[in-house]
Formats: structure tokens, sequence, C-alpha cells
């Protein structure tokens, strides 16, 4: 009888090591993630203040900028103004719906639940150097691509259009529910391109180019010579906005090799139709030339006046005039930015493993007082 109760004695003395032992790793474990926490946050807080510092830098650089280069912009901002008059036209869309949106709220509209994760319309996010360009790339997108809304995530396409328990069309939420209010009611179908979900372009980039542009094998014919009259591929010969050349994804991709590869792919560009039927050979994704030629793939060709798209890319006034500081301090805020955005989705799992590691604790801990109780009585008893 005693050996028994010996032996009952010595398993509660060993369970009980083995509770504490367990609620001593869950302790450690807690002060680890409120330890990567508080290393986490310093890391945000220091970024934030590079952040502000390189915003205040920037604003000087704007402010010493020349008259010429206020005259440049006055008439840059008068070509995307001439698009987003475009888009206004389209009166039923979910584009113009938008824009009209931002025209009334200005920046405030960004912080919108059904807006703040929308990028823009296709035809604000790139602009191309002249005239001829912006015809021949909207043409070749079609009107639907043009004003397709373009999100960062899918969370931001789901708040775009809601439904009910029966999968119809919630009018009052989302776009639907907005565009009435603002005398501008959603008809028919629209296009929403979600960006974190696009197979982006994975290969090198042009060294020391601030486009970013792709470094893209030139087409060669089956003699190994560059086709006549090839001036480039179409998803390199859009401007994109600094802002937006690195880091819109969760992957750490921008816009050209998200949205614009996705729009153009490996679209080749020519001088004249002769230069692009001789290069057929070599041409994979389709081609266009500057005198209106069109081939959408190897073998299709469309024929017949050109049509002008009622929605184009705004066009370049001259070239940049930003100096290139503004431009190192741009990209500096931009992935200074992204860097944050990471940072902050690191502190959201620490967090999300510290109130884990804390539930486990207090399971734990009343296992233990628990166990604590019965062999308390078993002890008195014998």
């Amino acid at each position: 009888m005693q050996d028994e109760t010996g032996h009952k004695v010595e398993t509660i003395i060993g369970h009980s090591q083995k509770l504490q032992d367990d609620l001593q790793k869950l302790g450690l474990k807690i002060k680890h993630h409120e330890d990567n926490l508080k290393f986490l946050k310093t890391q945000t807080n220091n970024l934030e203040e590079s952040i502000l510092d390189l915003q205040v830098s920037l604003a000087r650089y704007y402010s010493s900028s020349t008259t010429e280069a206020e005259s440049q912009n006055l008439n840059h901002a008068q070509t995307e103004q001439s698009t987003i008059e475009q888009i206004l036209q389209q009166e039923k869309t979910a584009a113009a719906v938008l824009c009209q949106l931002k025209a009334r709220h200005g920046t405030q509209s960004s912080n919108s639940p059904l807006t703040k994760d929308v990028l823009g319309i296709v035809a604000t996010l790139g602009k191309v150097h002249d005239d001829n360009l912006s015809r021949l790339f909207s043409e070749y997108l079609g009107l639907e691509n043009m004003l397709a809304i373009v999100c960062k995530t899918y969370e931001g396409v789901k708040a775009l259009e809601m439904y009910d328990r029966d999968g119809m069309i919630d009018k009052s939420a989302g776009l639907h529910g907005l565009g009435p209010s603002i005398g501008r009611p959603v008809e028919g179908r629209f296009r929403v391109i979600c960006l974190e979900d696009l197979r982006p372009y994975v290969g090198k980039f042009v060294a020391g180019d601030p486009q970013k542009t792709i470094a893209l094998l030139k087409p060669r014919l089956p003699n190994g010579e560059c086709p006549p009259g090839f001036i480039g591929f179409a998803v390199n010969m859009i401007n994109v906005d600094t802002m937006n050349l690195y880091c819109l994804t969760t992957s750490g991709h921008g816009l050209r090799e998200t949205l614009f590869y996705h729009l153009f792919s490996r679209l080749q560009v020519y001088r004249t139709r002769d230069d692009m039927r001789l290069a057929a050979p070599c041409i994979s994704d389709g081609a266009i030339s500057l005198d209106g030629g069109m081939m959408k793939s190897p073998g299709v060709f469309f024929l017949g006046s050109r049509k002008d798209i009622d929605v184009r890319f705004p066009v370049n006034s001259g070239h940049s005039y930003l100096h290139v500081d503004i431009v190192k301090t741009e990209e500096q805020i931009k992935q200074m930015t992204w860097e944050k955005e990471r940072i902050d989705e690191d502190m959201k799992r620490e967090e999300d493993l510290l109130s884990n590691a804390k539930g486990s604790f207090d399971y734990k801990k009343q296992e233990f007082m628990k166990f604590l109780g019965r062999s308390s009585s078993y002890v008195t008893q014998n």
C-alpha cells in the first residue's frame, strides 16, 4: 500500500513538473513575441521619421523648380485632366463614378472603405510620348480595358460589388450604391484588375533605368538579325509615375511588370505595316505599327480605318522636368513605404502569435491549477 501511494505521489510530482515546464516555455514564447513586436515597432517608427524627412526634402526640391518646369507641369496636368474628362463622358460606367468621386472629394476619397484599395483607372496610370502612340495603344487595348479599375488586392475588388443571399447584386452597396447618390448609376458589366492576382514579369530589368524598363530580348529573324523598323515593346513605351514603379504588391512588383505586362505582354511596335509584315516570323504576342497596322497574334490582322477610342492615355509634355534628386527621393520614399508595409504585416503576424501564446498559457495555467487542486486533495487524504 505504501509503495502504491509512493508511486502515485511520484506521478503527481512528475506531472506537476511537466506542467510547470510547459508554462515556463509558453512564458518564454510570450516574451519572445513581445520582444519581436518591440523591435518591429522601433523599426517602423524609424521609417516613419525617415519618410517624413524625405517628404520635407521633396517639398524643398519642388519649391525650387524653375519657371519652365512649372509651365511644363501645368501642361502635363491639363493633359491628364483631358483624360479624366474623357472618362467622365462615359456616364454610366464604374470608371466615371470613381472619377466623379475623386473630383468631388479629392484625397479624402482614398480613405473611403470603398476606394482605399483602388489604385486608379488604366487610362490614368500610364502616359506616352506622343499622340499617335496614345491613339494606337488605346485602340489596341479597347475601351473596356482603358476603363478598367485597378485594385491592389482582392479585398478591394470585393468592396466594389456586394451580393445578397441569393447571389444577386446588392444595389445599395459598393459602386452600385454610390453611383445613384452622385447621379451616375452603374450599368452593365465593368472590368476590374487585381494586381496581386496577376502573373508578373519575373525577368531582369534594364540596369540604371529610372523607369524600370523590362529587359526583354529583341526579336530576331531566322538569320539572327533584328527586324528592320522595330522600335520597341509597348510595355516599355508606357511612362509610369515614379511612385507607381516600385512595390505595389505584397511581393514587391510595380505597375510595369504587373498591369502593363498583363495588358501588352510582348506586343512589338514597328515603324510601318511593311516592317511589321516582314517581322511576322518573330512576332509571338502581336504587333502594331506607327502607320496604323495591327496584328493581334501571328496570322491575325486587323484591317480597315483606325477607330479612335473615346478614352486615351495622357501624353507627356516634353521630357520630365524633375531633377534627378527628386526622382531618387521619390524612389526612396516609395521603397521605405513598401518596407514599412512589410513590417506592419510582420507586426500583425507577431500580434497573432502573441495572442495565441497567451491563450495557450492561460489554458495551461488553468489545467495546472485544477491539477494542483486534485493532487492536493489526494495527498491530504493519504
